[in-house]
């Protein structure tokens, strides 16, 4: 991200922006054109799940590096941190965010939310956008393949090899997705309930690798799956990670408007290098 003049400017028109904002017509969005609120303190309360107060979802356990210590209220981690940081841009102090417990598959379900957004690693795609509603990315994403130290896998990952392997992944997730899409396994993957169950799969060699984002494989494989490895990363495919809410709730163009601010001053990329820089500088296998 080039800073300085061009940075400074980009701040200055994000920070006034958030003064007035309709809902967001972009894509990665998916929001309503029909409702608007003004992006204020005040002006939101009406689009909140309860007012006064910022509810925000995600599943447990809580993994790192998103969070720490399976506690999402502390403000660390990288998904804590960037919670805290669009809450602050919103007009909420820390003391006014209040967590949820949402299982990951029934995020993105239709119908209505007991949140006002939810944060776990949630990437947009254009059939989850018809049940709910995403923000802009907070995180762009790359893919990652997790083994078992000595598998073969380890040193044989063309993409013709690539193929010859028994996967498995959480049922619902992109990274399932993308071994269908993209690997093209000649076994049919299995397909578990968690990213836990997952884990576990792995380990007792019910599987030979399962995929899953970066920053996630490699916490993985080096702190949560005595012995495992993570192989490389995939090349990315545009996937991004959005912050997700009821459908057509306006709340998210005043998000995005944050997004945005978070961007613009270099918040979110300082975050980033805090939390996940070391994950950033991984070998990219072709799948």
């Amino acid at each position: 991200m080039k800073r300085g003049i061009v940075a400074a400017a980009a701040a200055a028109v994000a920070a006034a922006s958030l003064a007035a904002c309709g809902s967001s017509t972009t894509p990665g969005a998916g929001g309503s054109t029909s409702s608007k609120i003004t992006c204020t303190y005040a002006g939101i309360q009406n689009a909140l799940y309860k007012k006064g107060q910022l509810t925000v979802a995600t599943d447990q356990p809580a993994y790192a590096p998103w969070f720490e210590n399976n506690n999402p209220a502390n403000g660390k981690g990288y998904e804590s941190a960037v919670a805290y940081a669009v809450a602050k841009q919103l007009g909420f102090k820390a003391s006014q965010v209040h967590w949820a417990y949402e299982p990951f598959n029934d995020s993105y379900a239709p119908g209505p939310k007991k949140f006002d957004f939810d944060i776990n690693e949630i990437s947009y795609t254009p059939q989850r956008a018809t049940a709910v509603t995403f923000s802009n990315s907070y995180y762009d994403v790359t893919q990652a393949l997790v083994v078992m130290k000595g598998s073969p896998i380890v040193t044989k990952h063309t993409p013709a090899e690539l193929k010859s392997y028994i996967y498995g992944d959480q049922i619902g997730t992109t990274s399932l997705q993308f071994i269908n899409s993209d690997i093209q396994p000649t076994t049919t993957p299995k397909v578990y309930q968690t990213l836990n169950v997952v884990a576990s799969a792995l380990q007792t060699h019910q599987i030979q690798a399962f995929v899953t984002d970066t920053p996630t494989a490699q916490y993985m494989a080096a702190d949560q799956i005595p012995g495992a490895l993570m192989v490389g990363q995939f090349p990315s495919a545009d996937e991004h990670y959005g912050l997700l809410f009821t459908k057509g709730n306006p709340l998210v163009a005043c998000v995005n408007k944050a997004i945005a601010a978070l961007t613009a001053d270099g918040t979110l990329t300082a975050l980033q290098k805090q939390y996940l820089g070391i994950y950033q500088d991984v070998q990219t296998i072709k799948p």
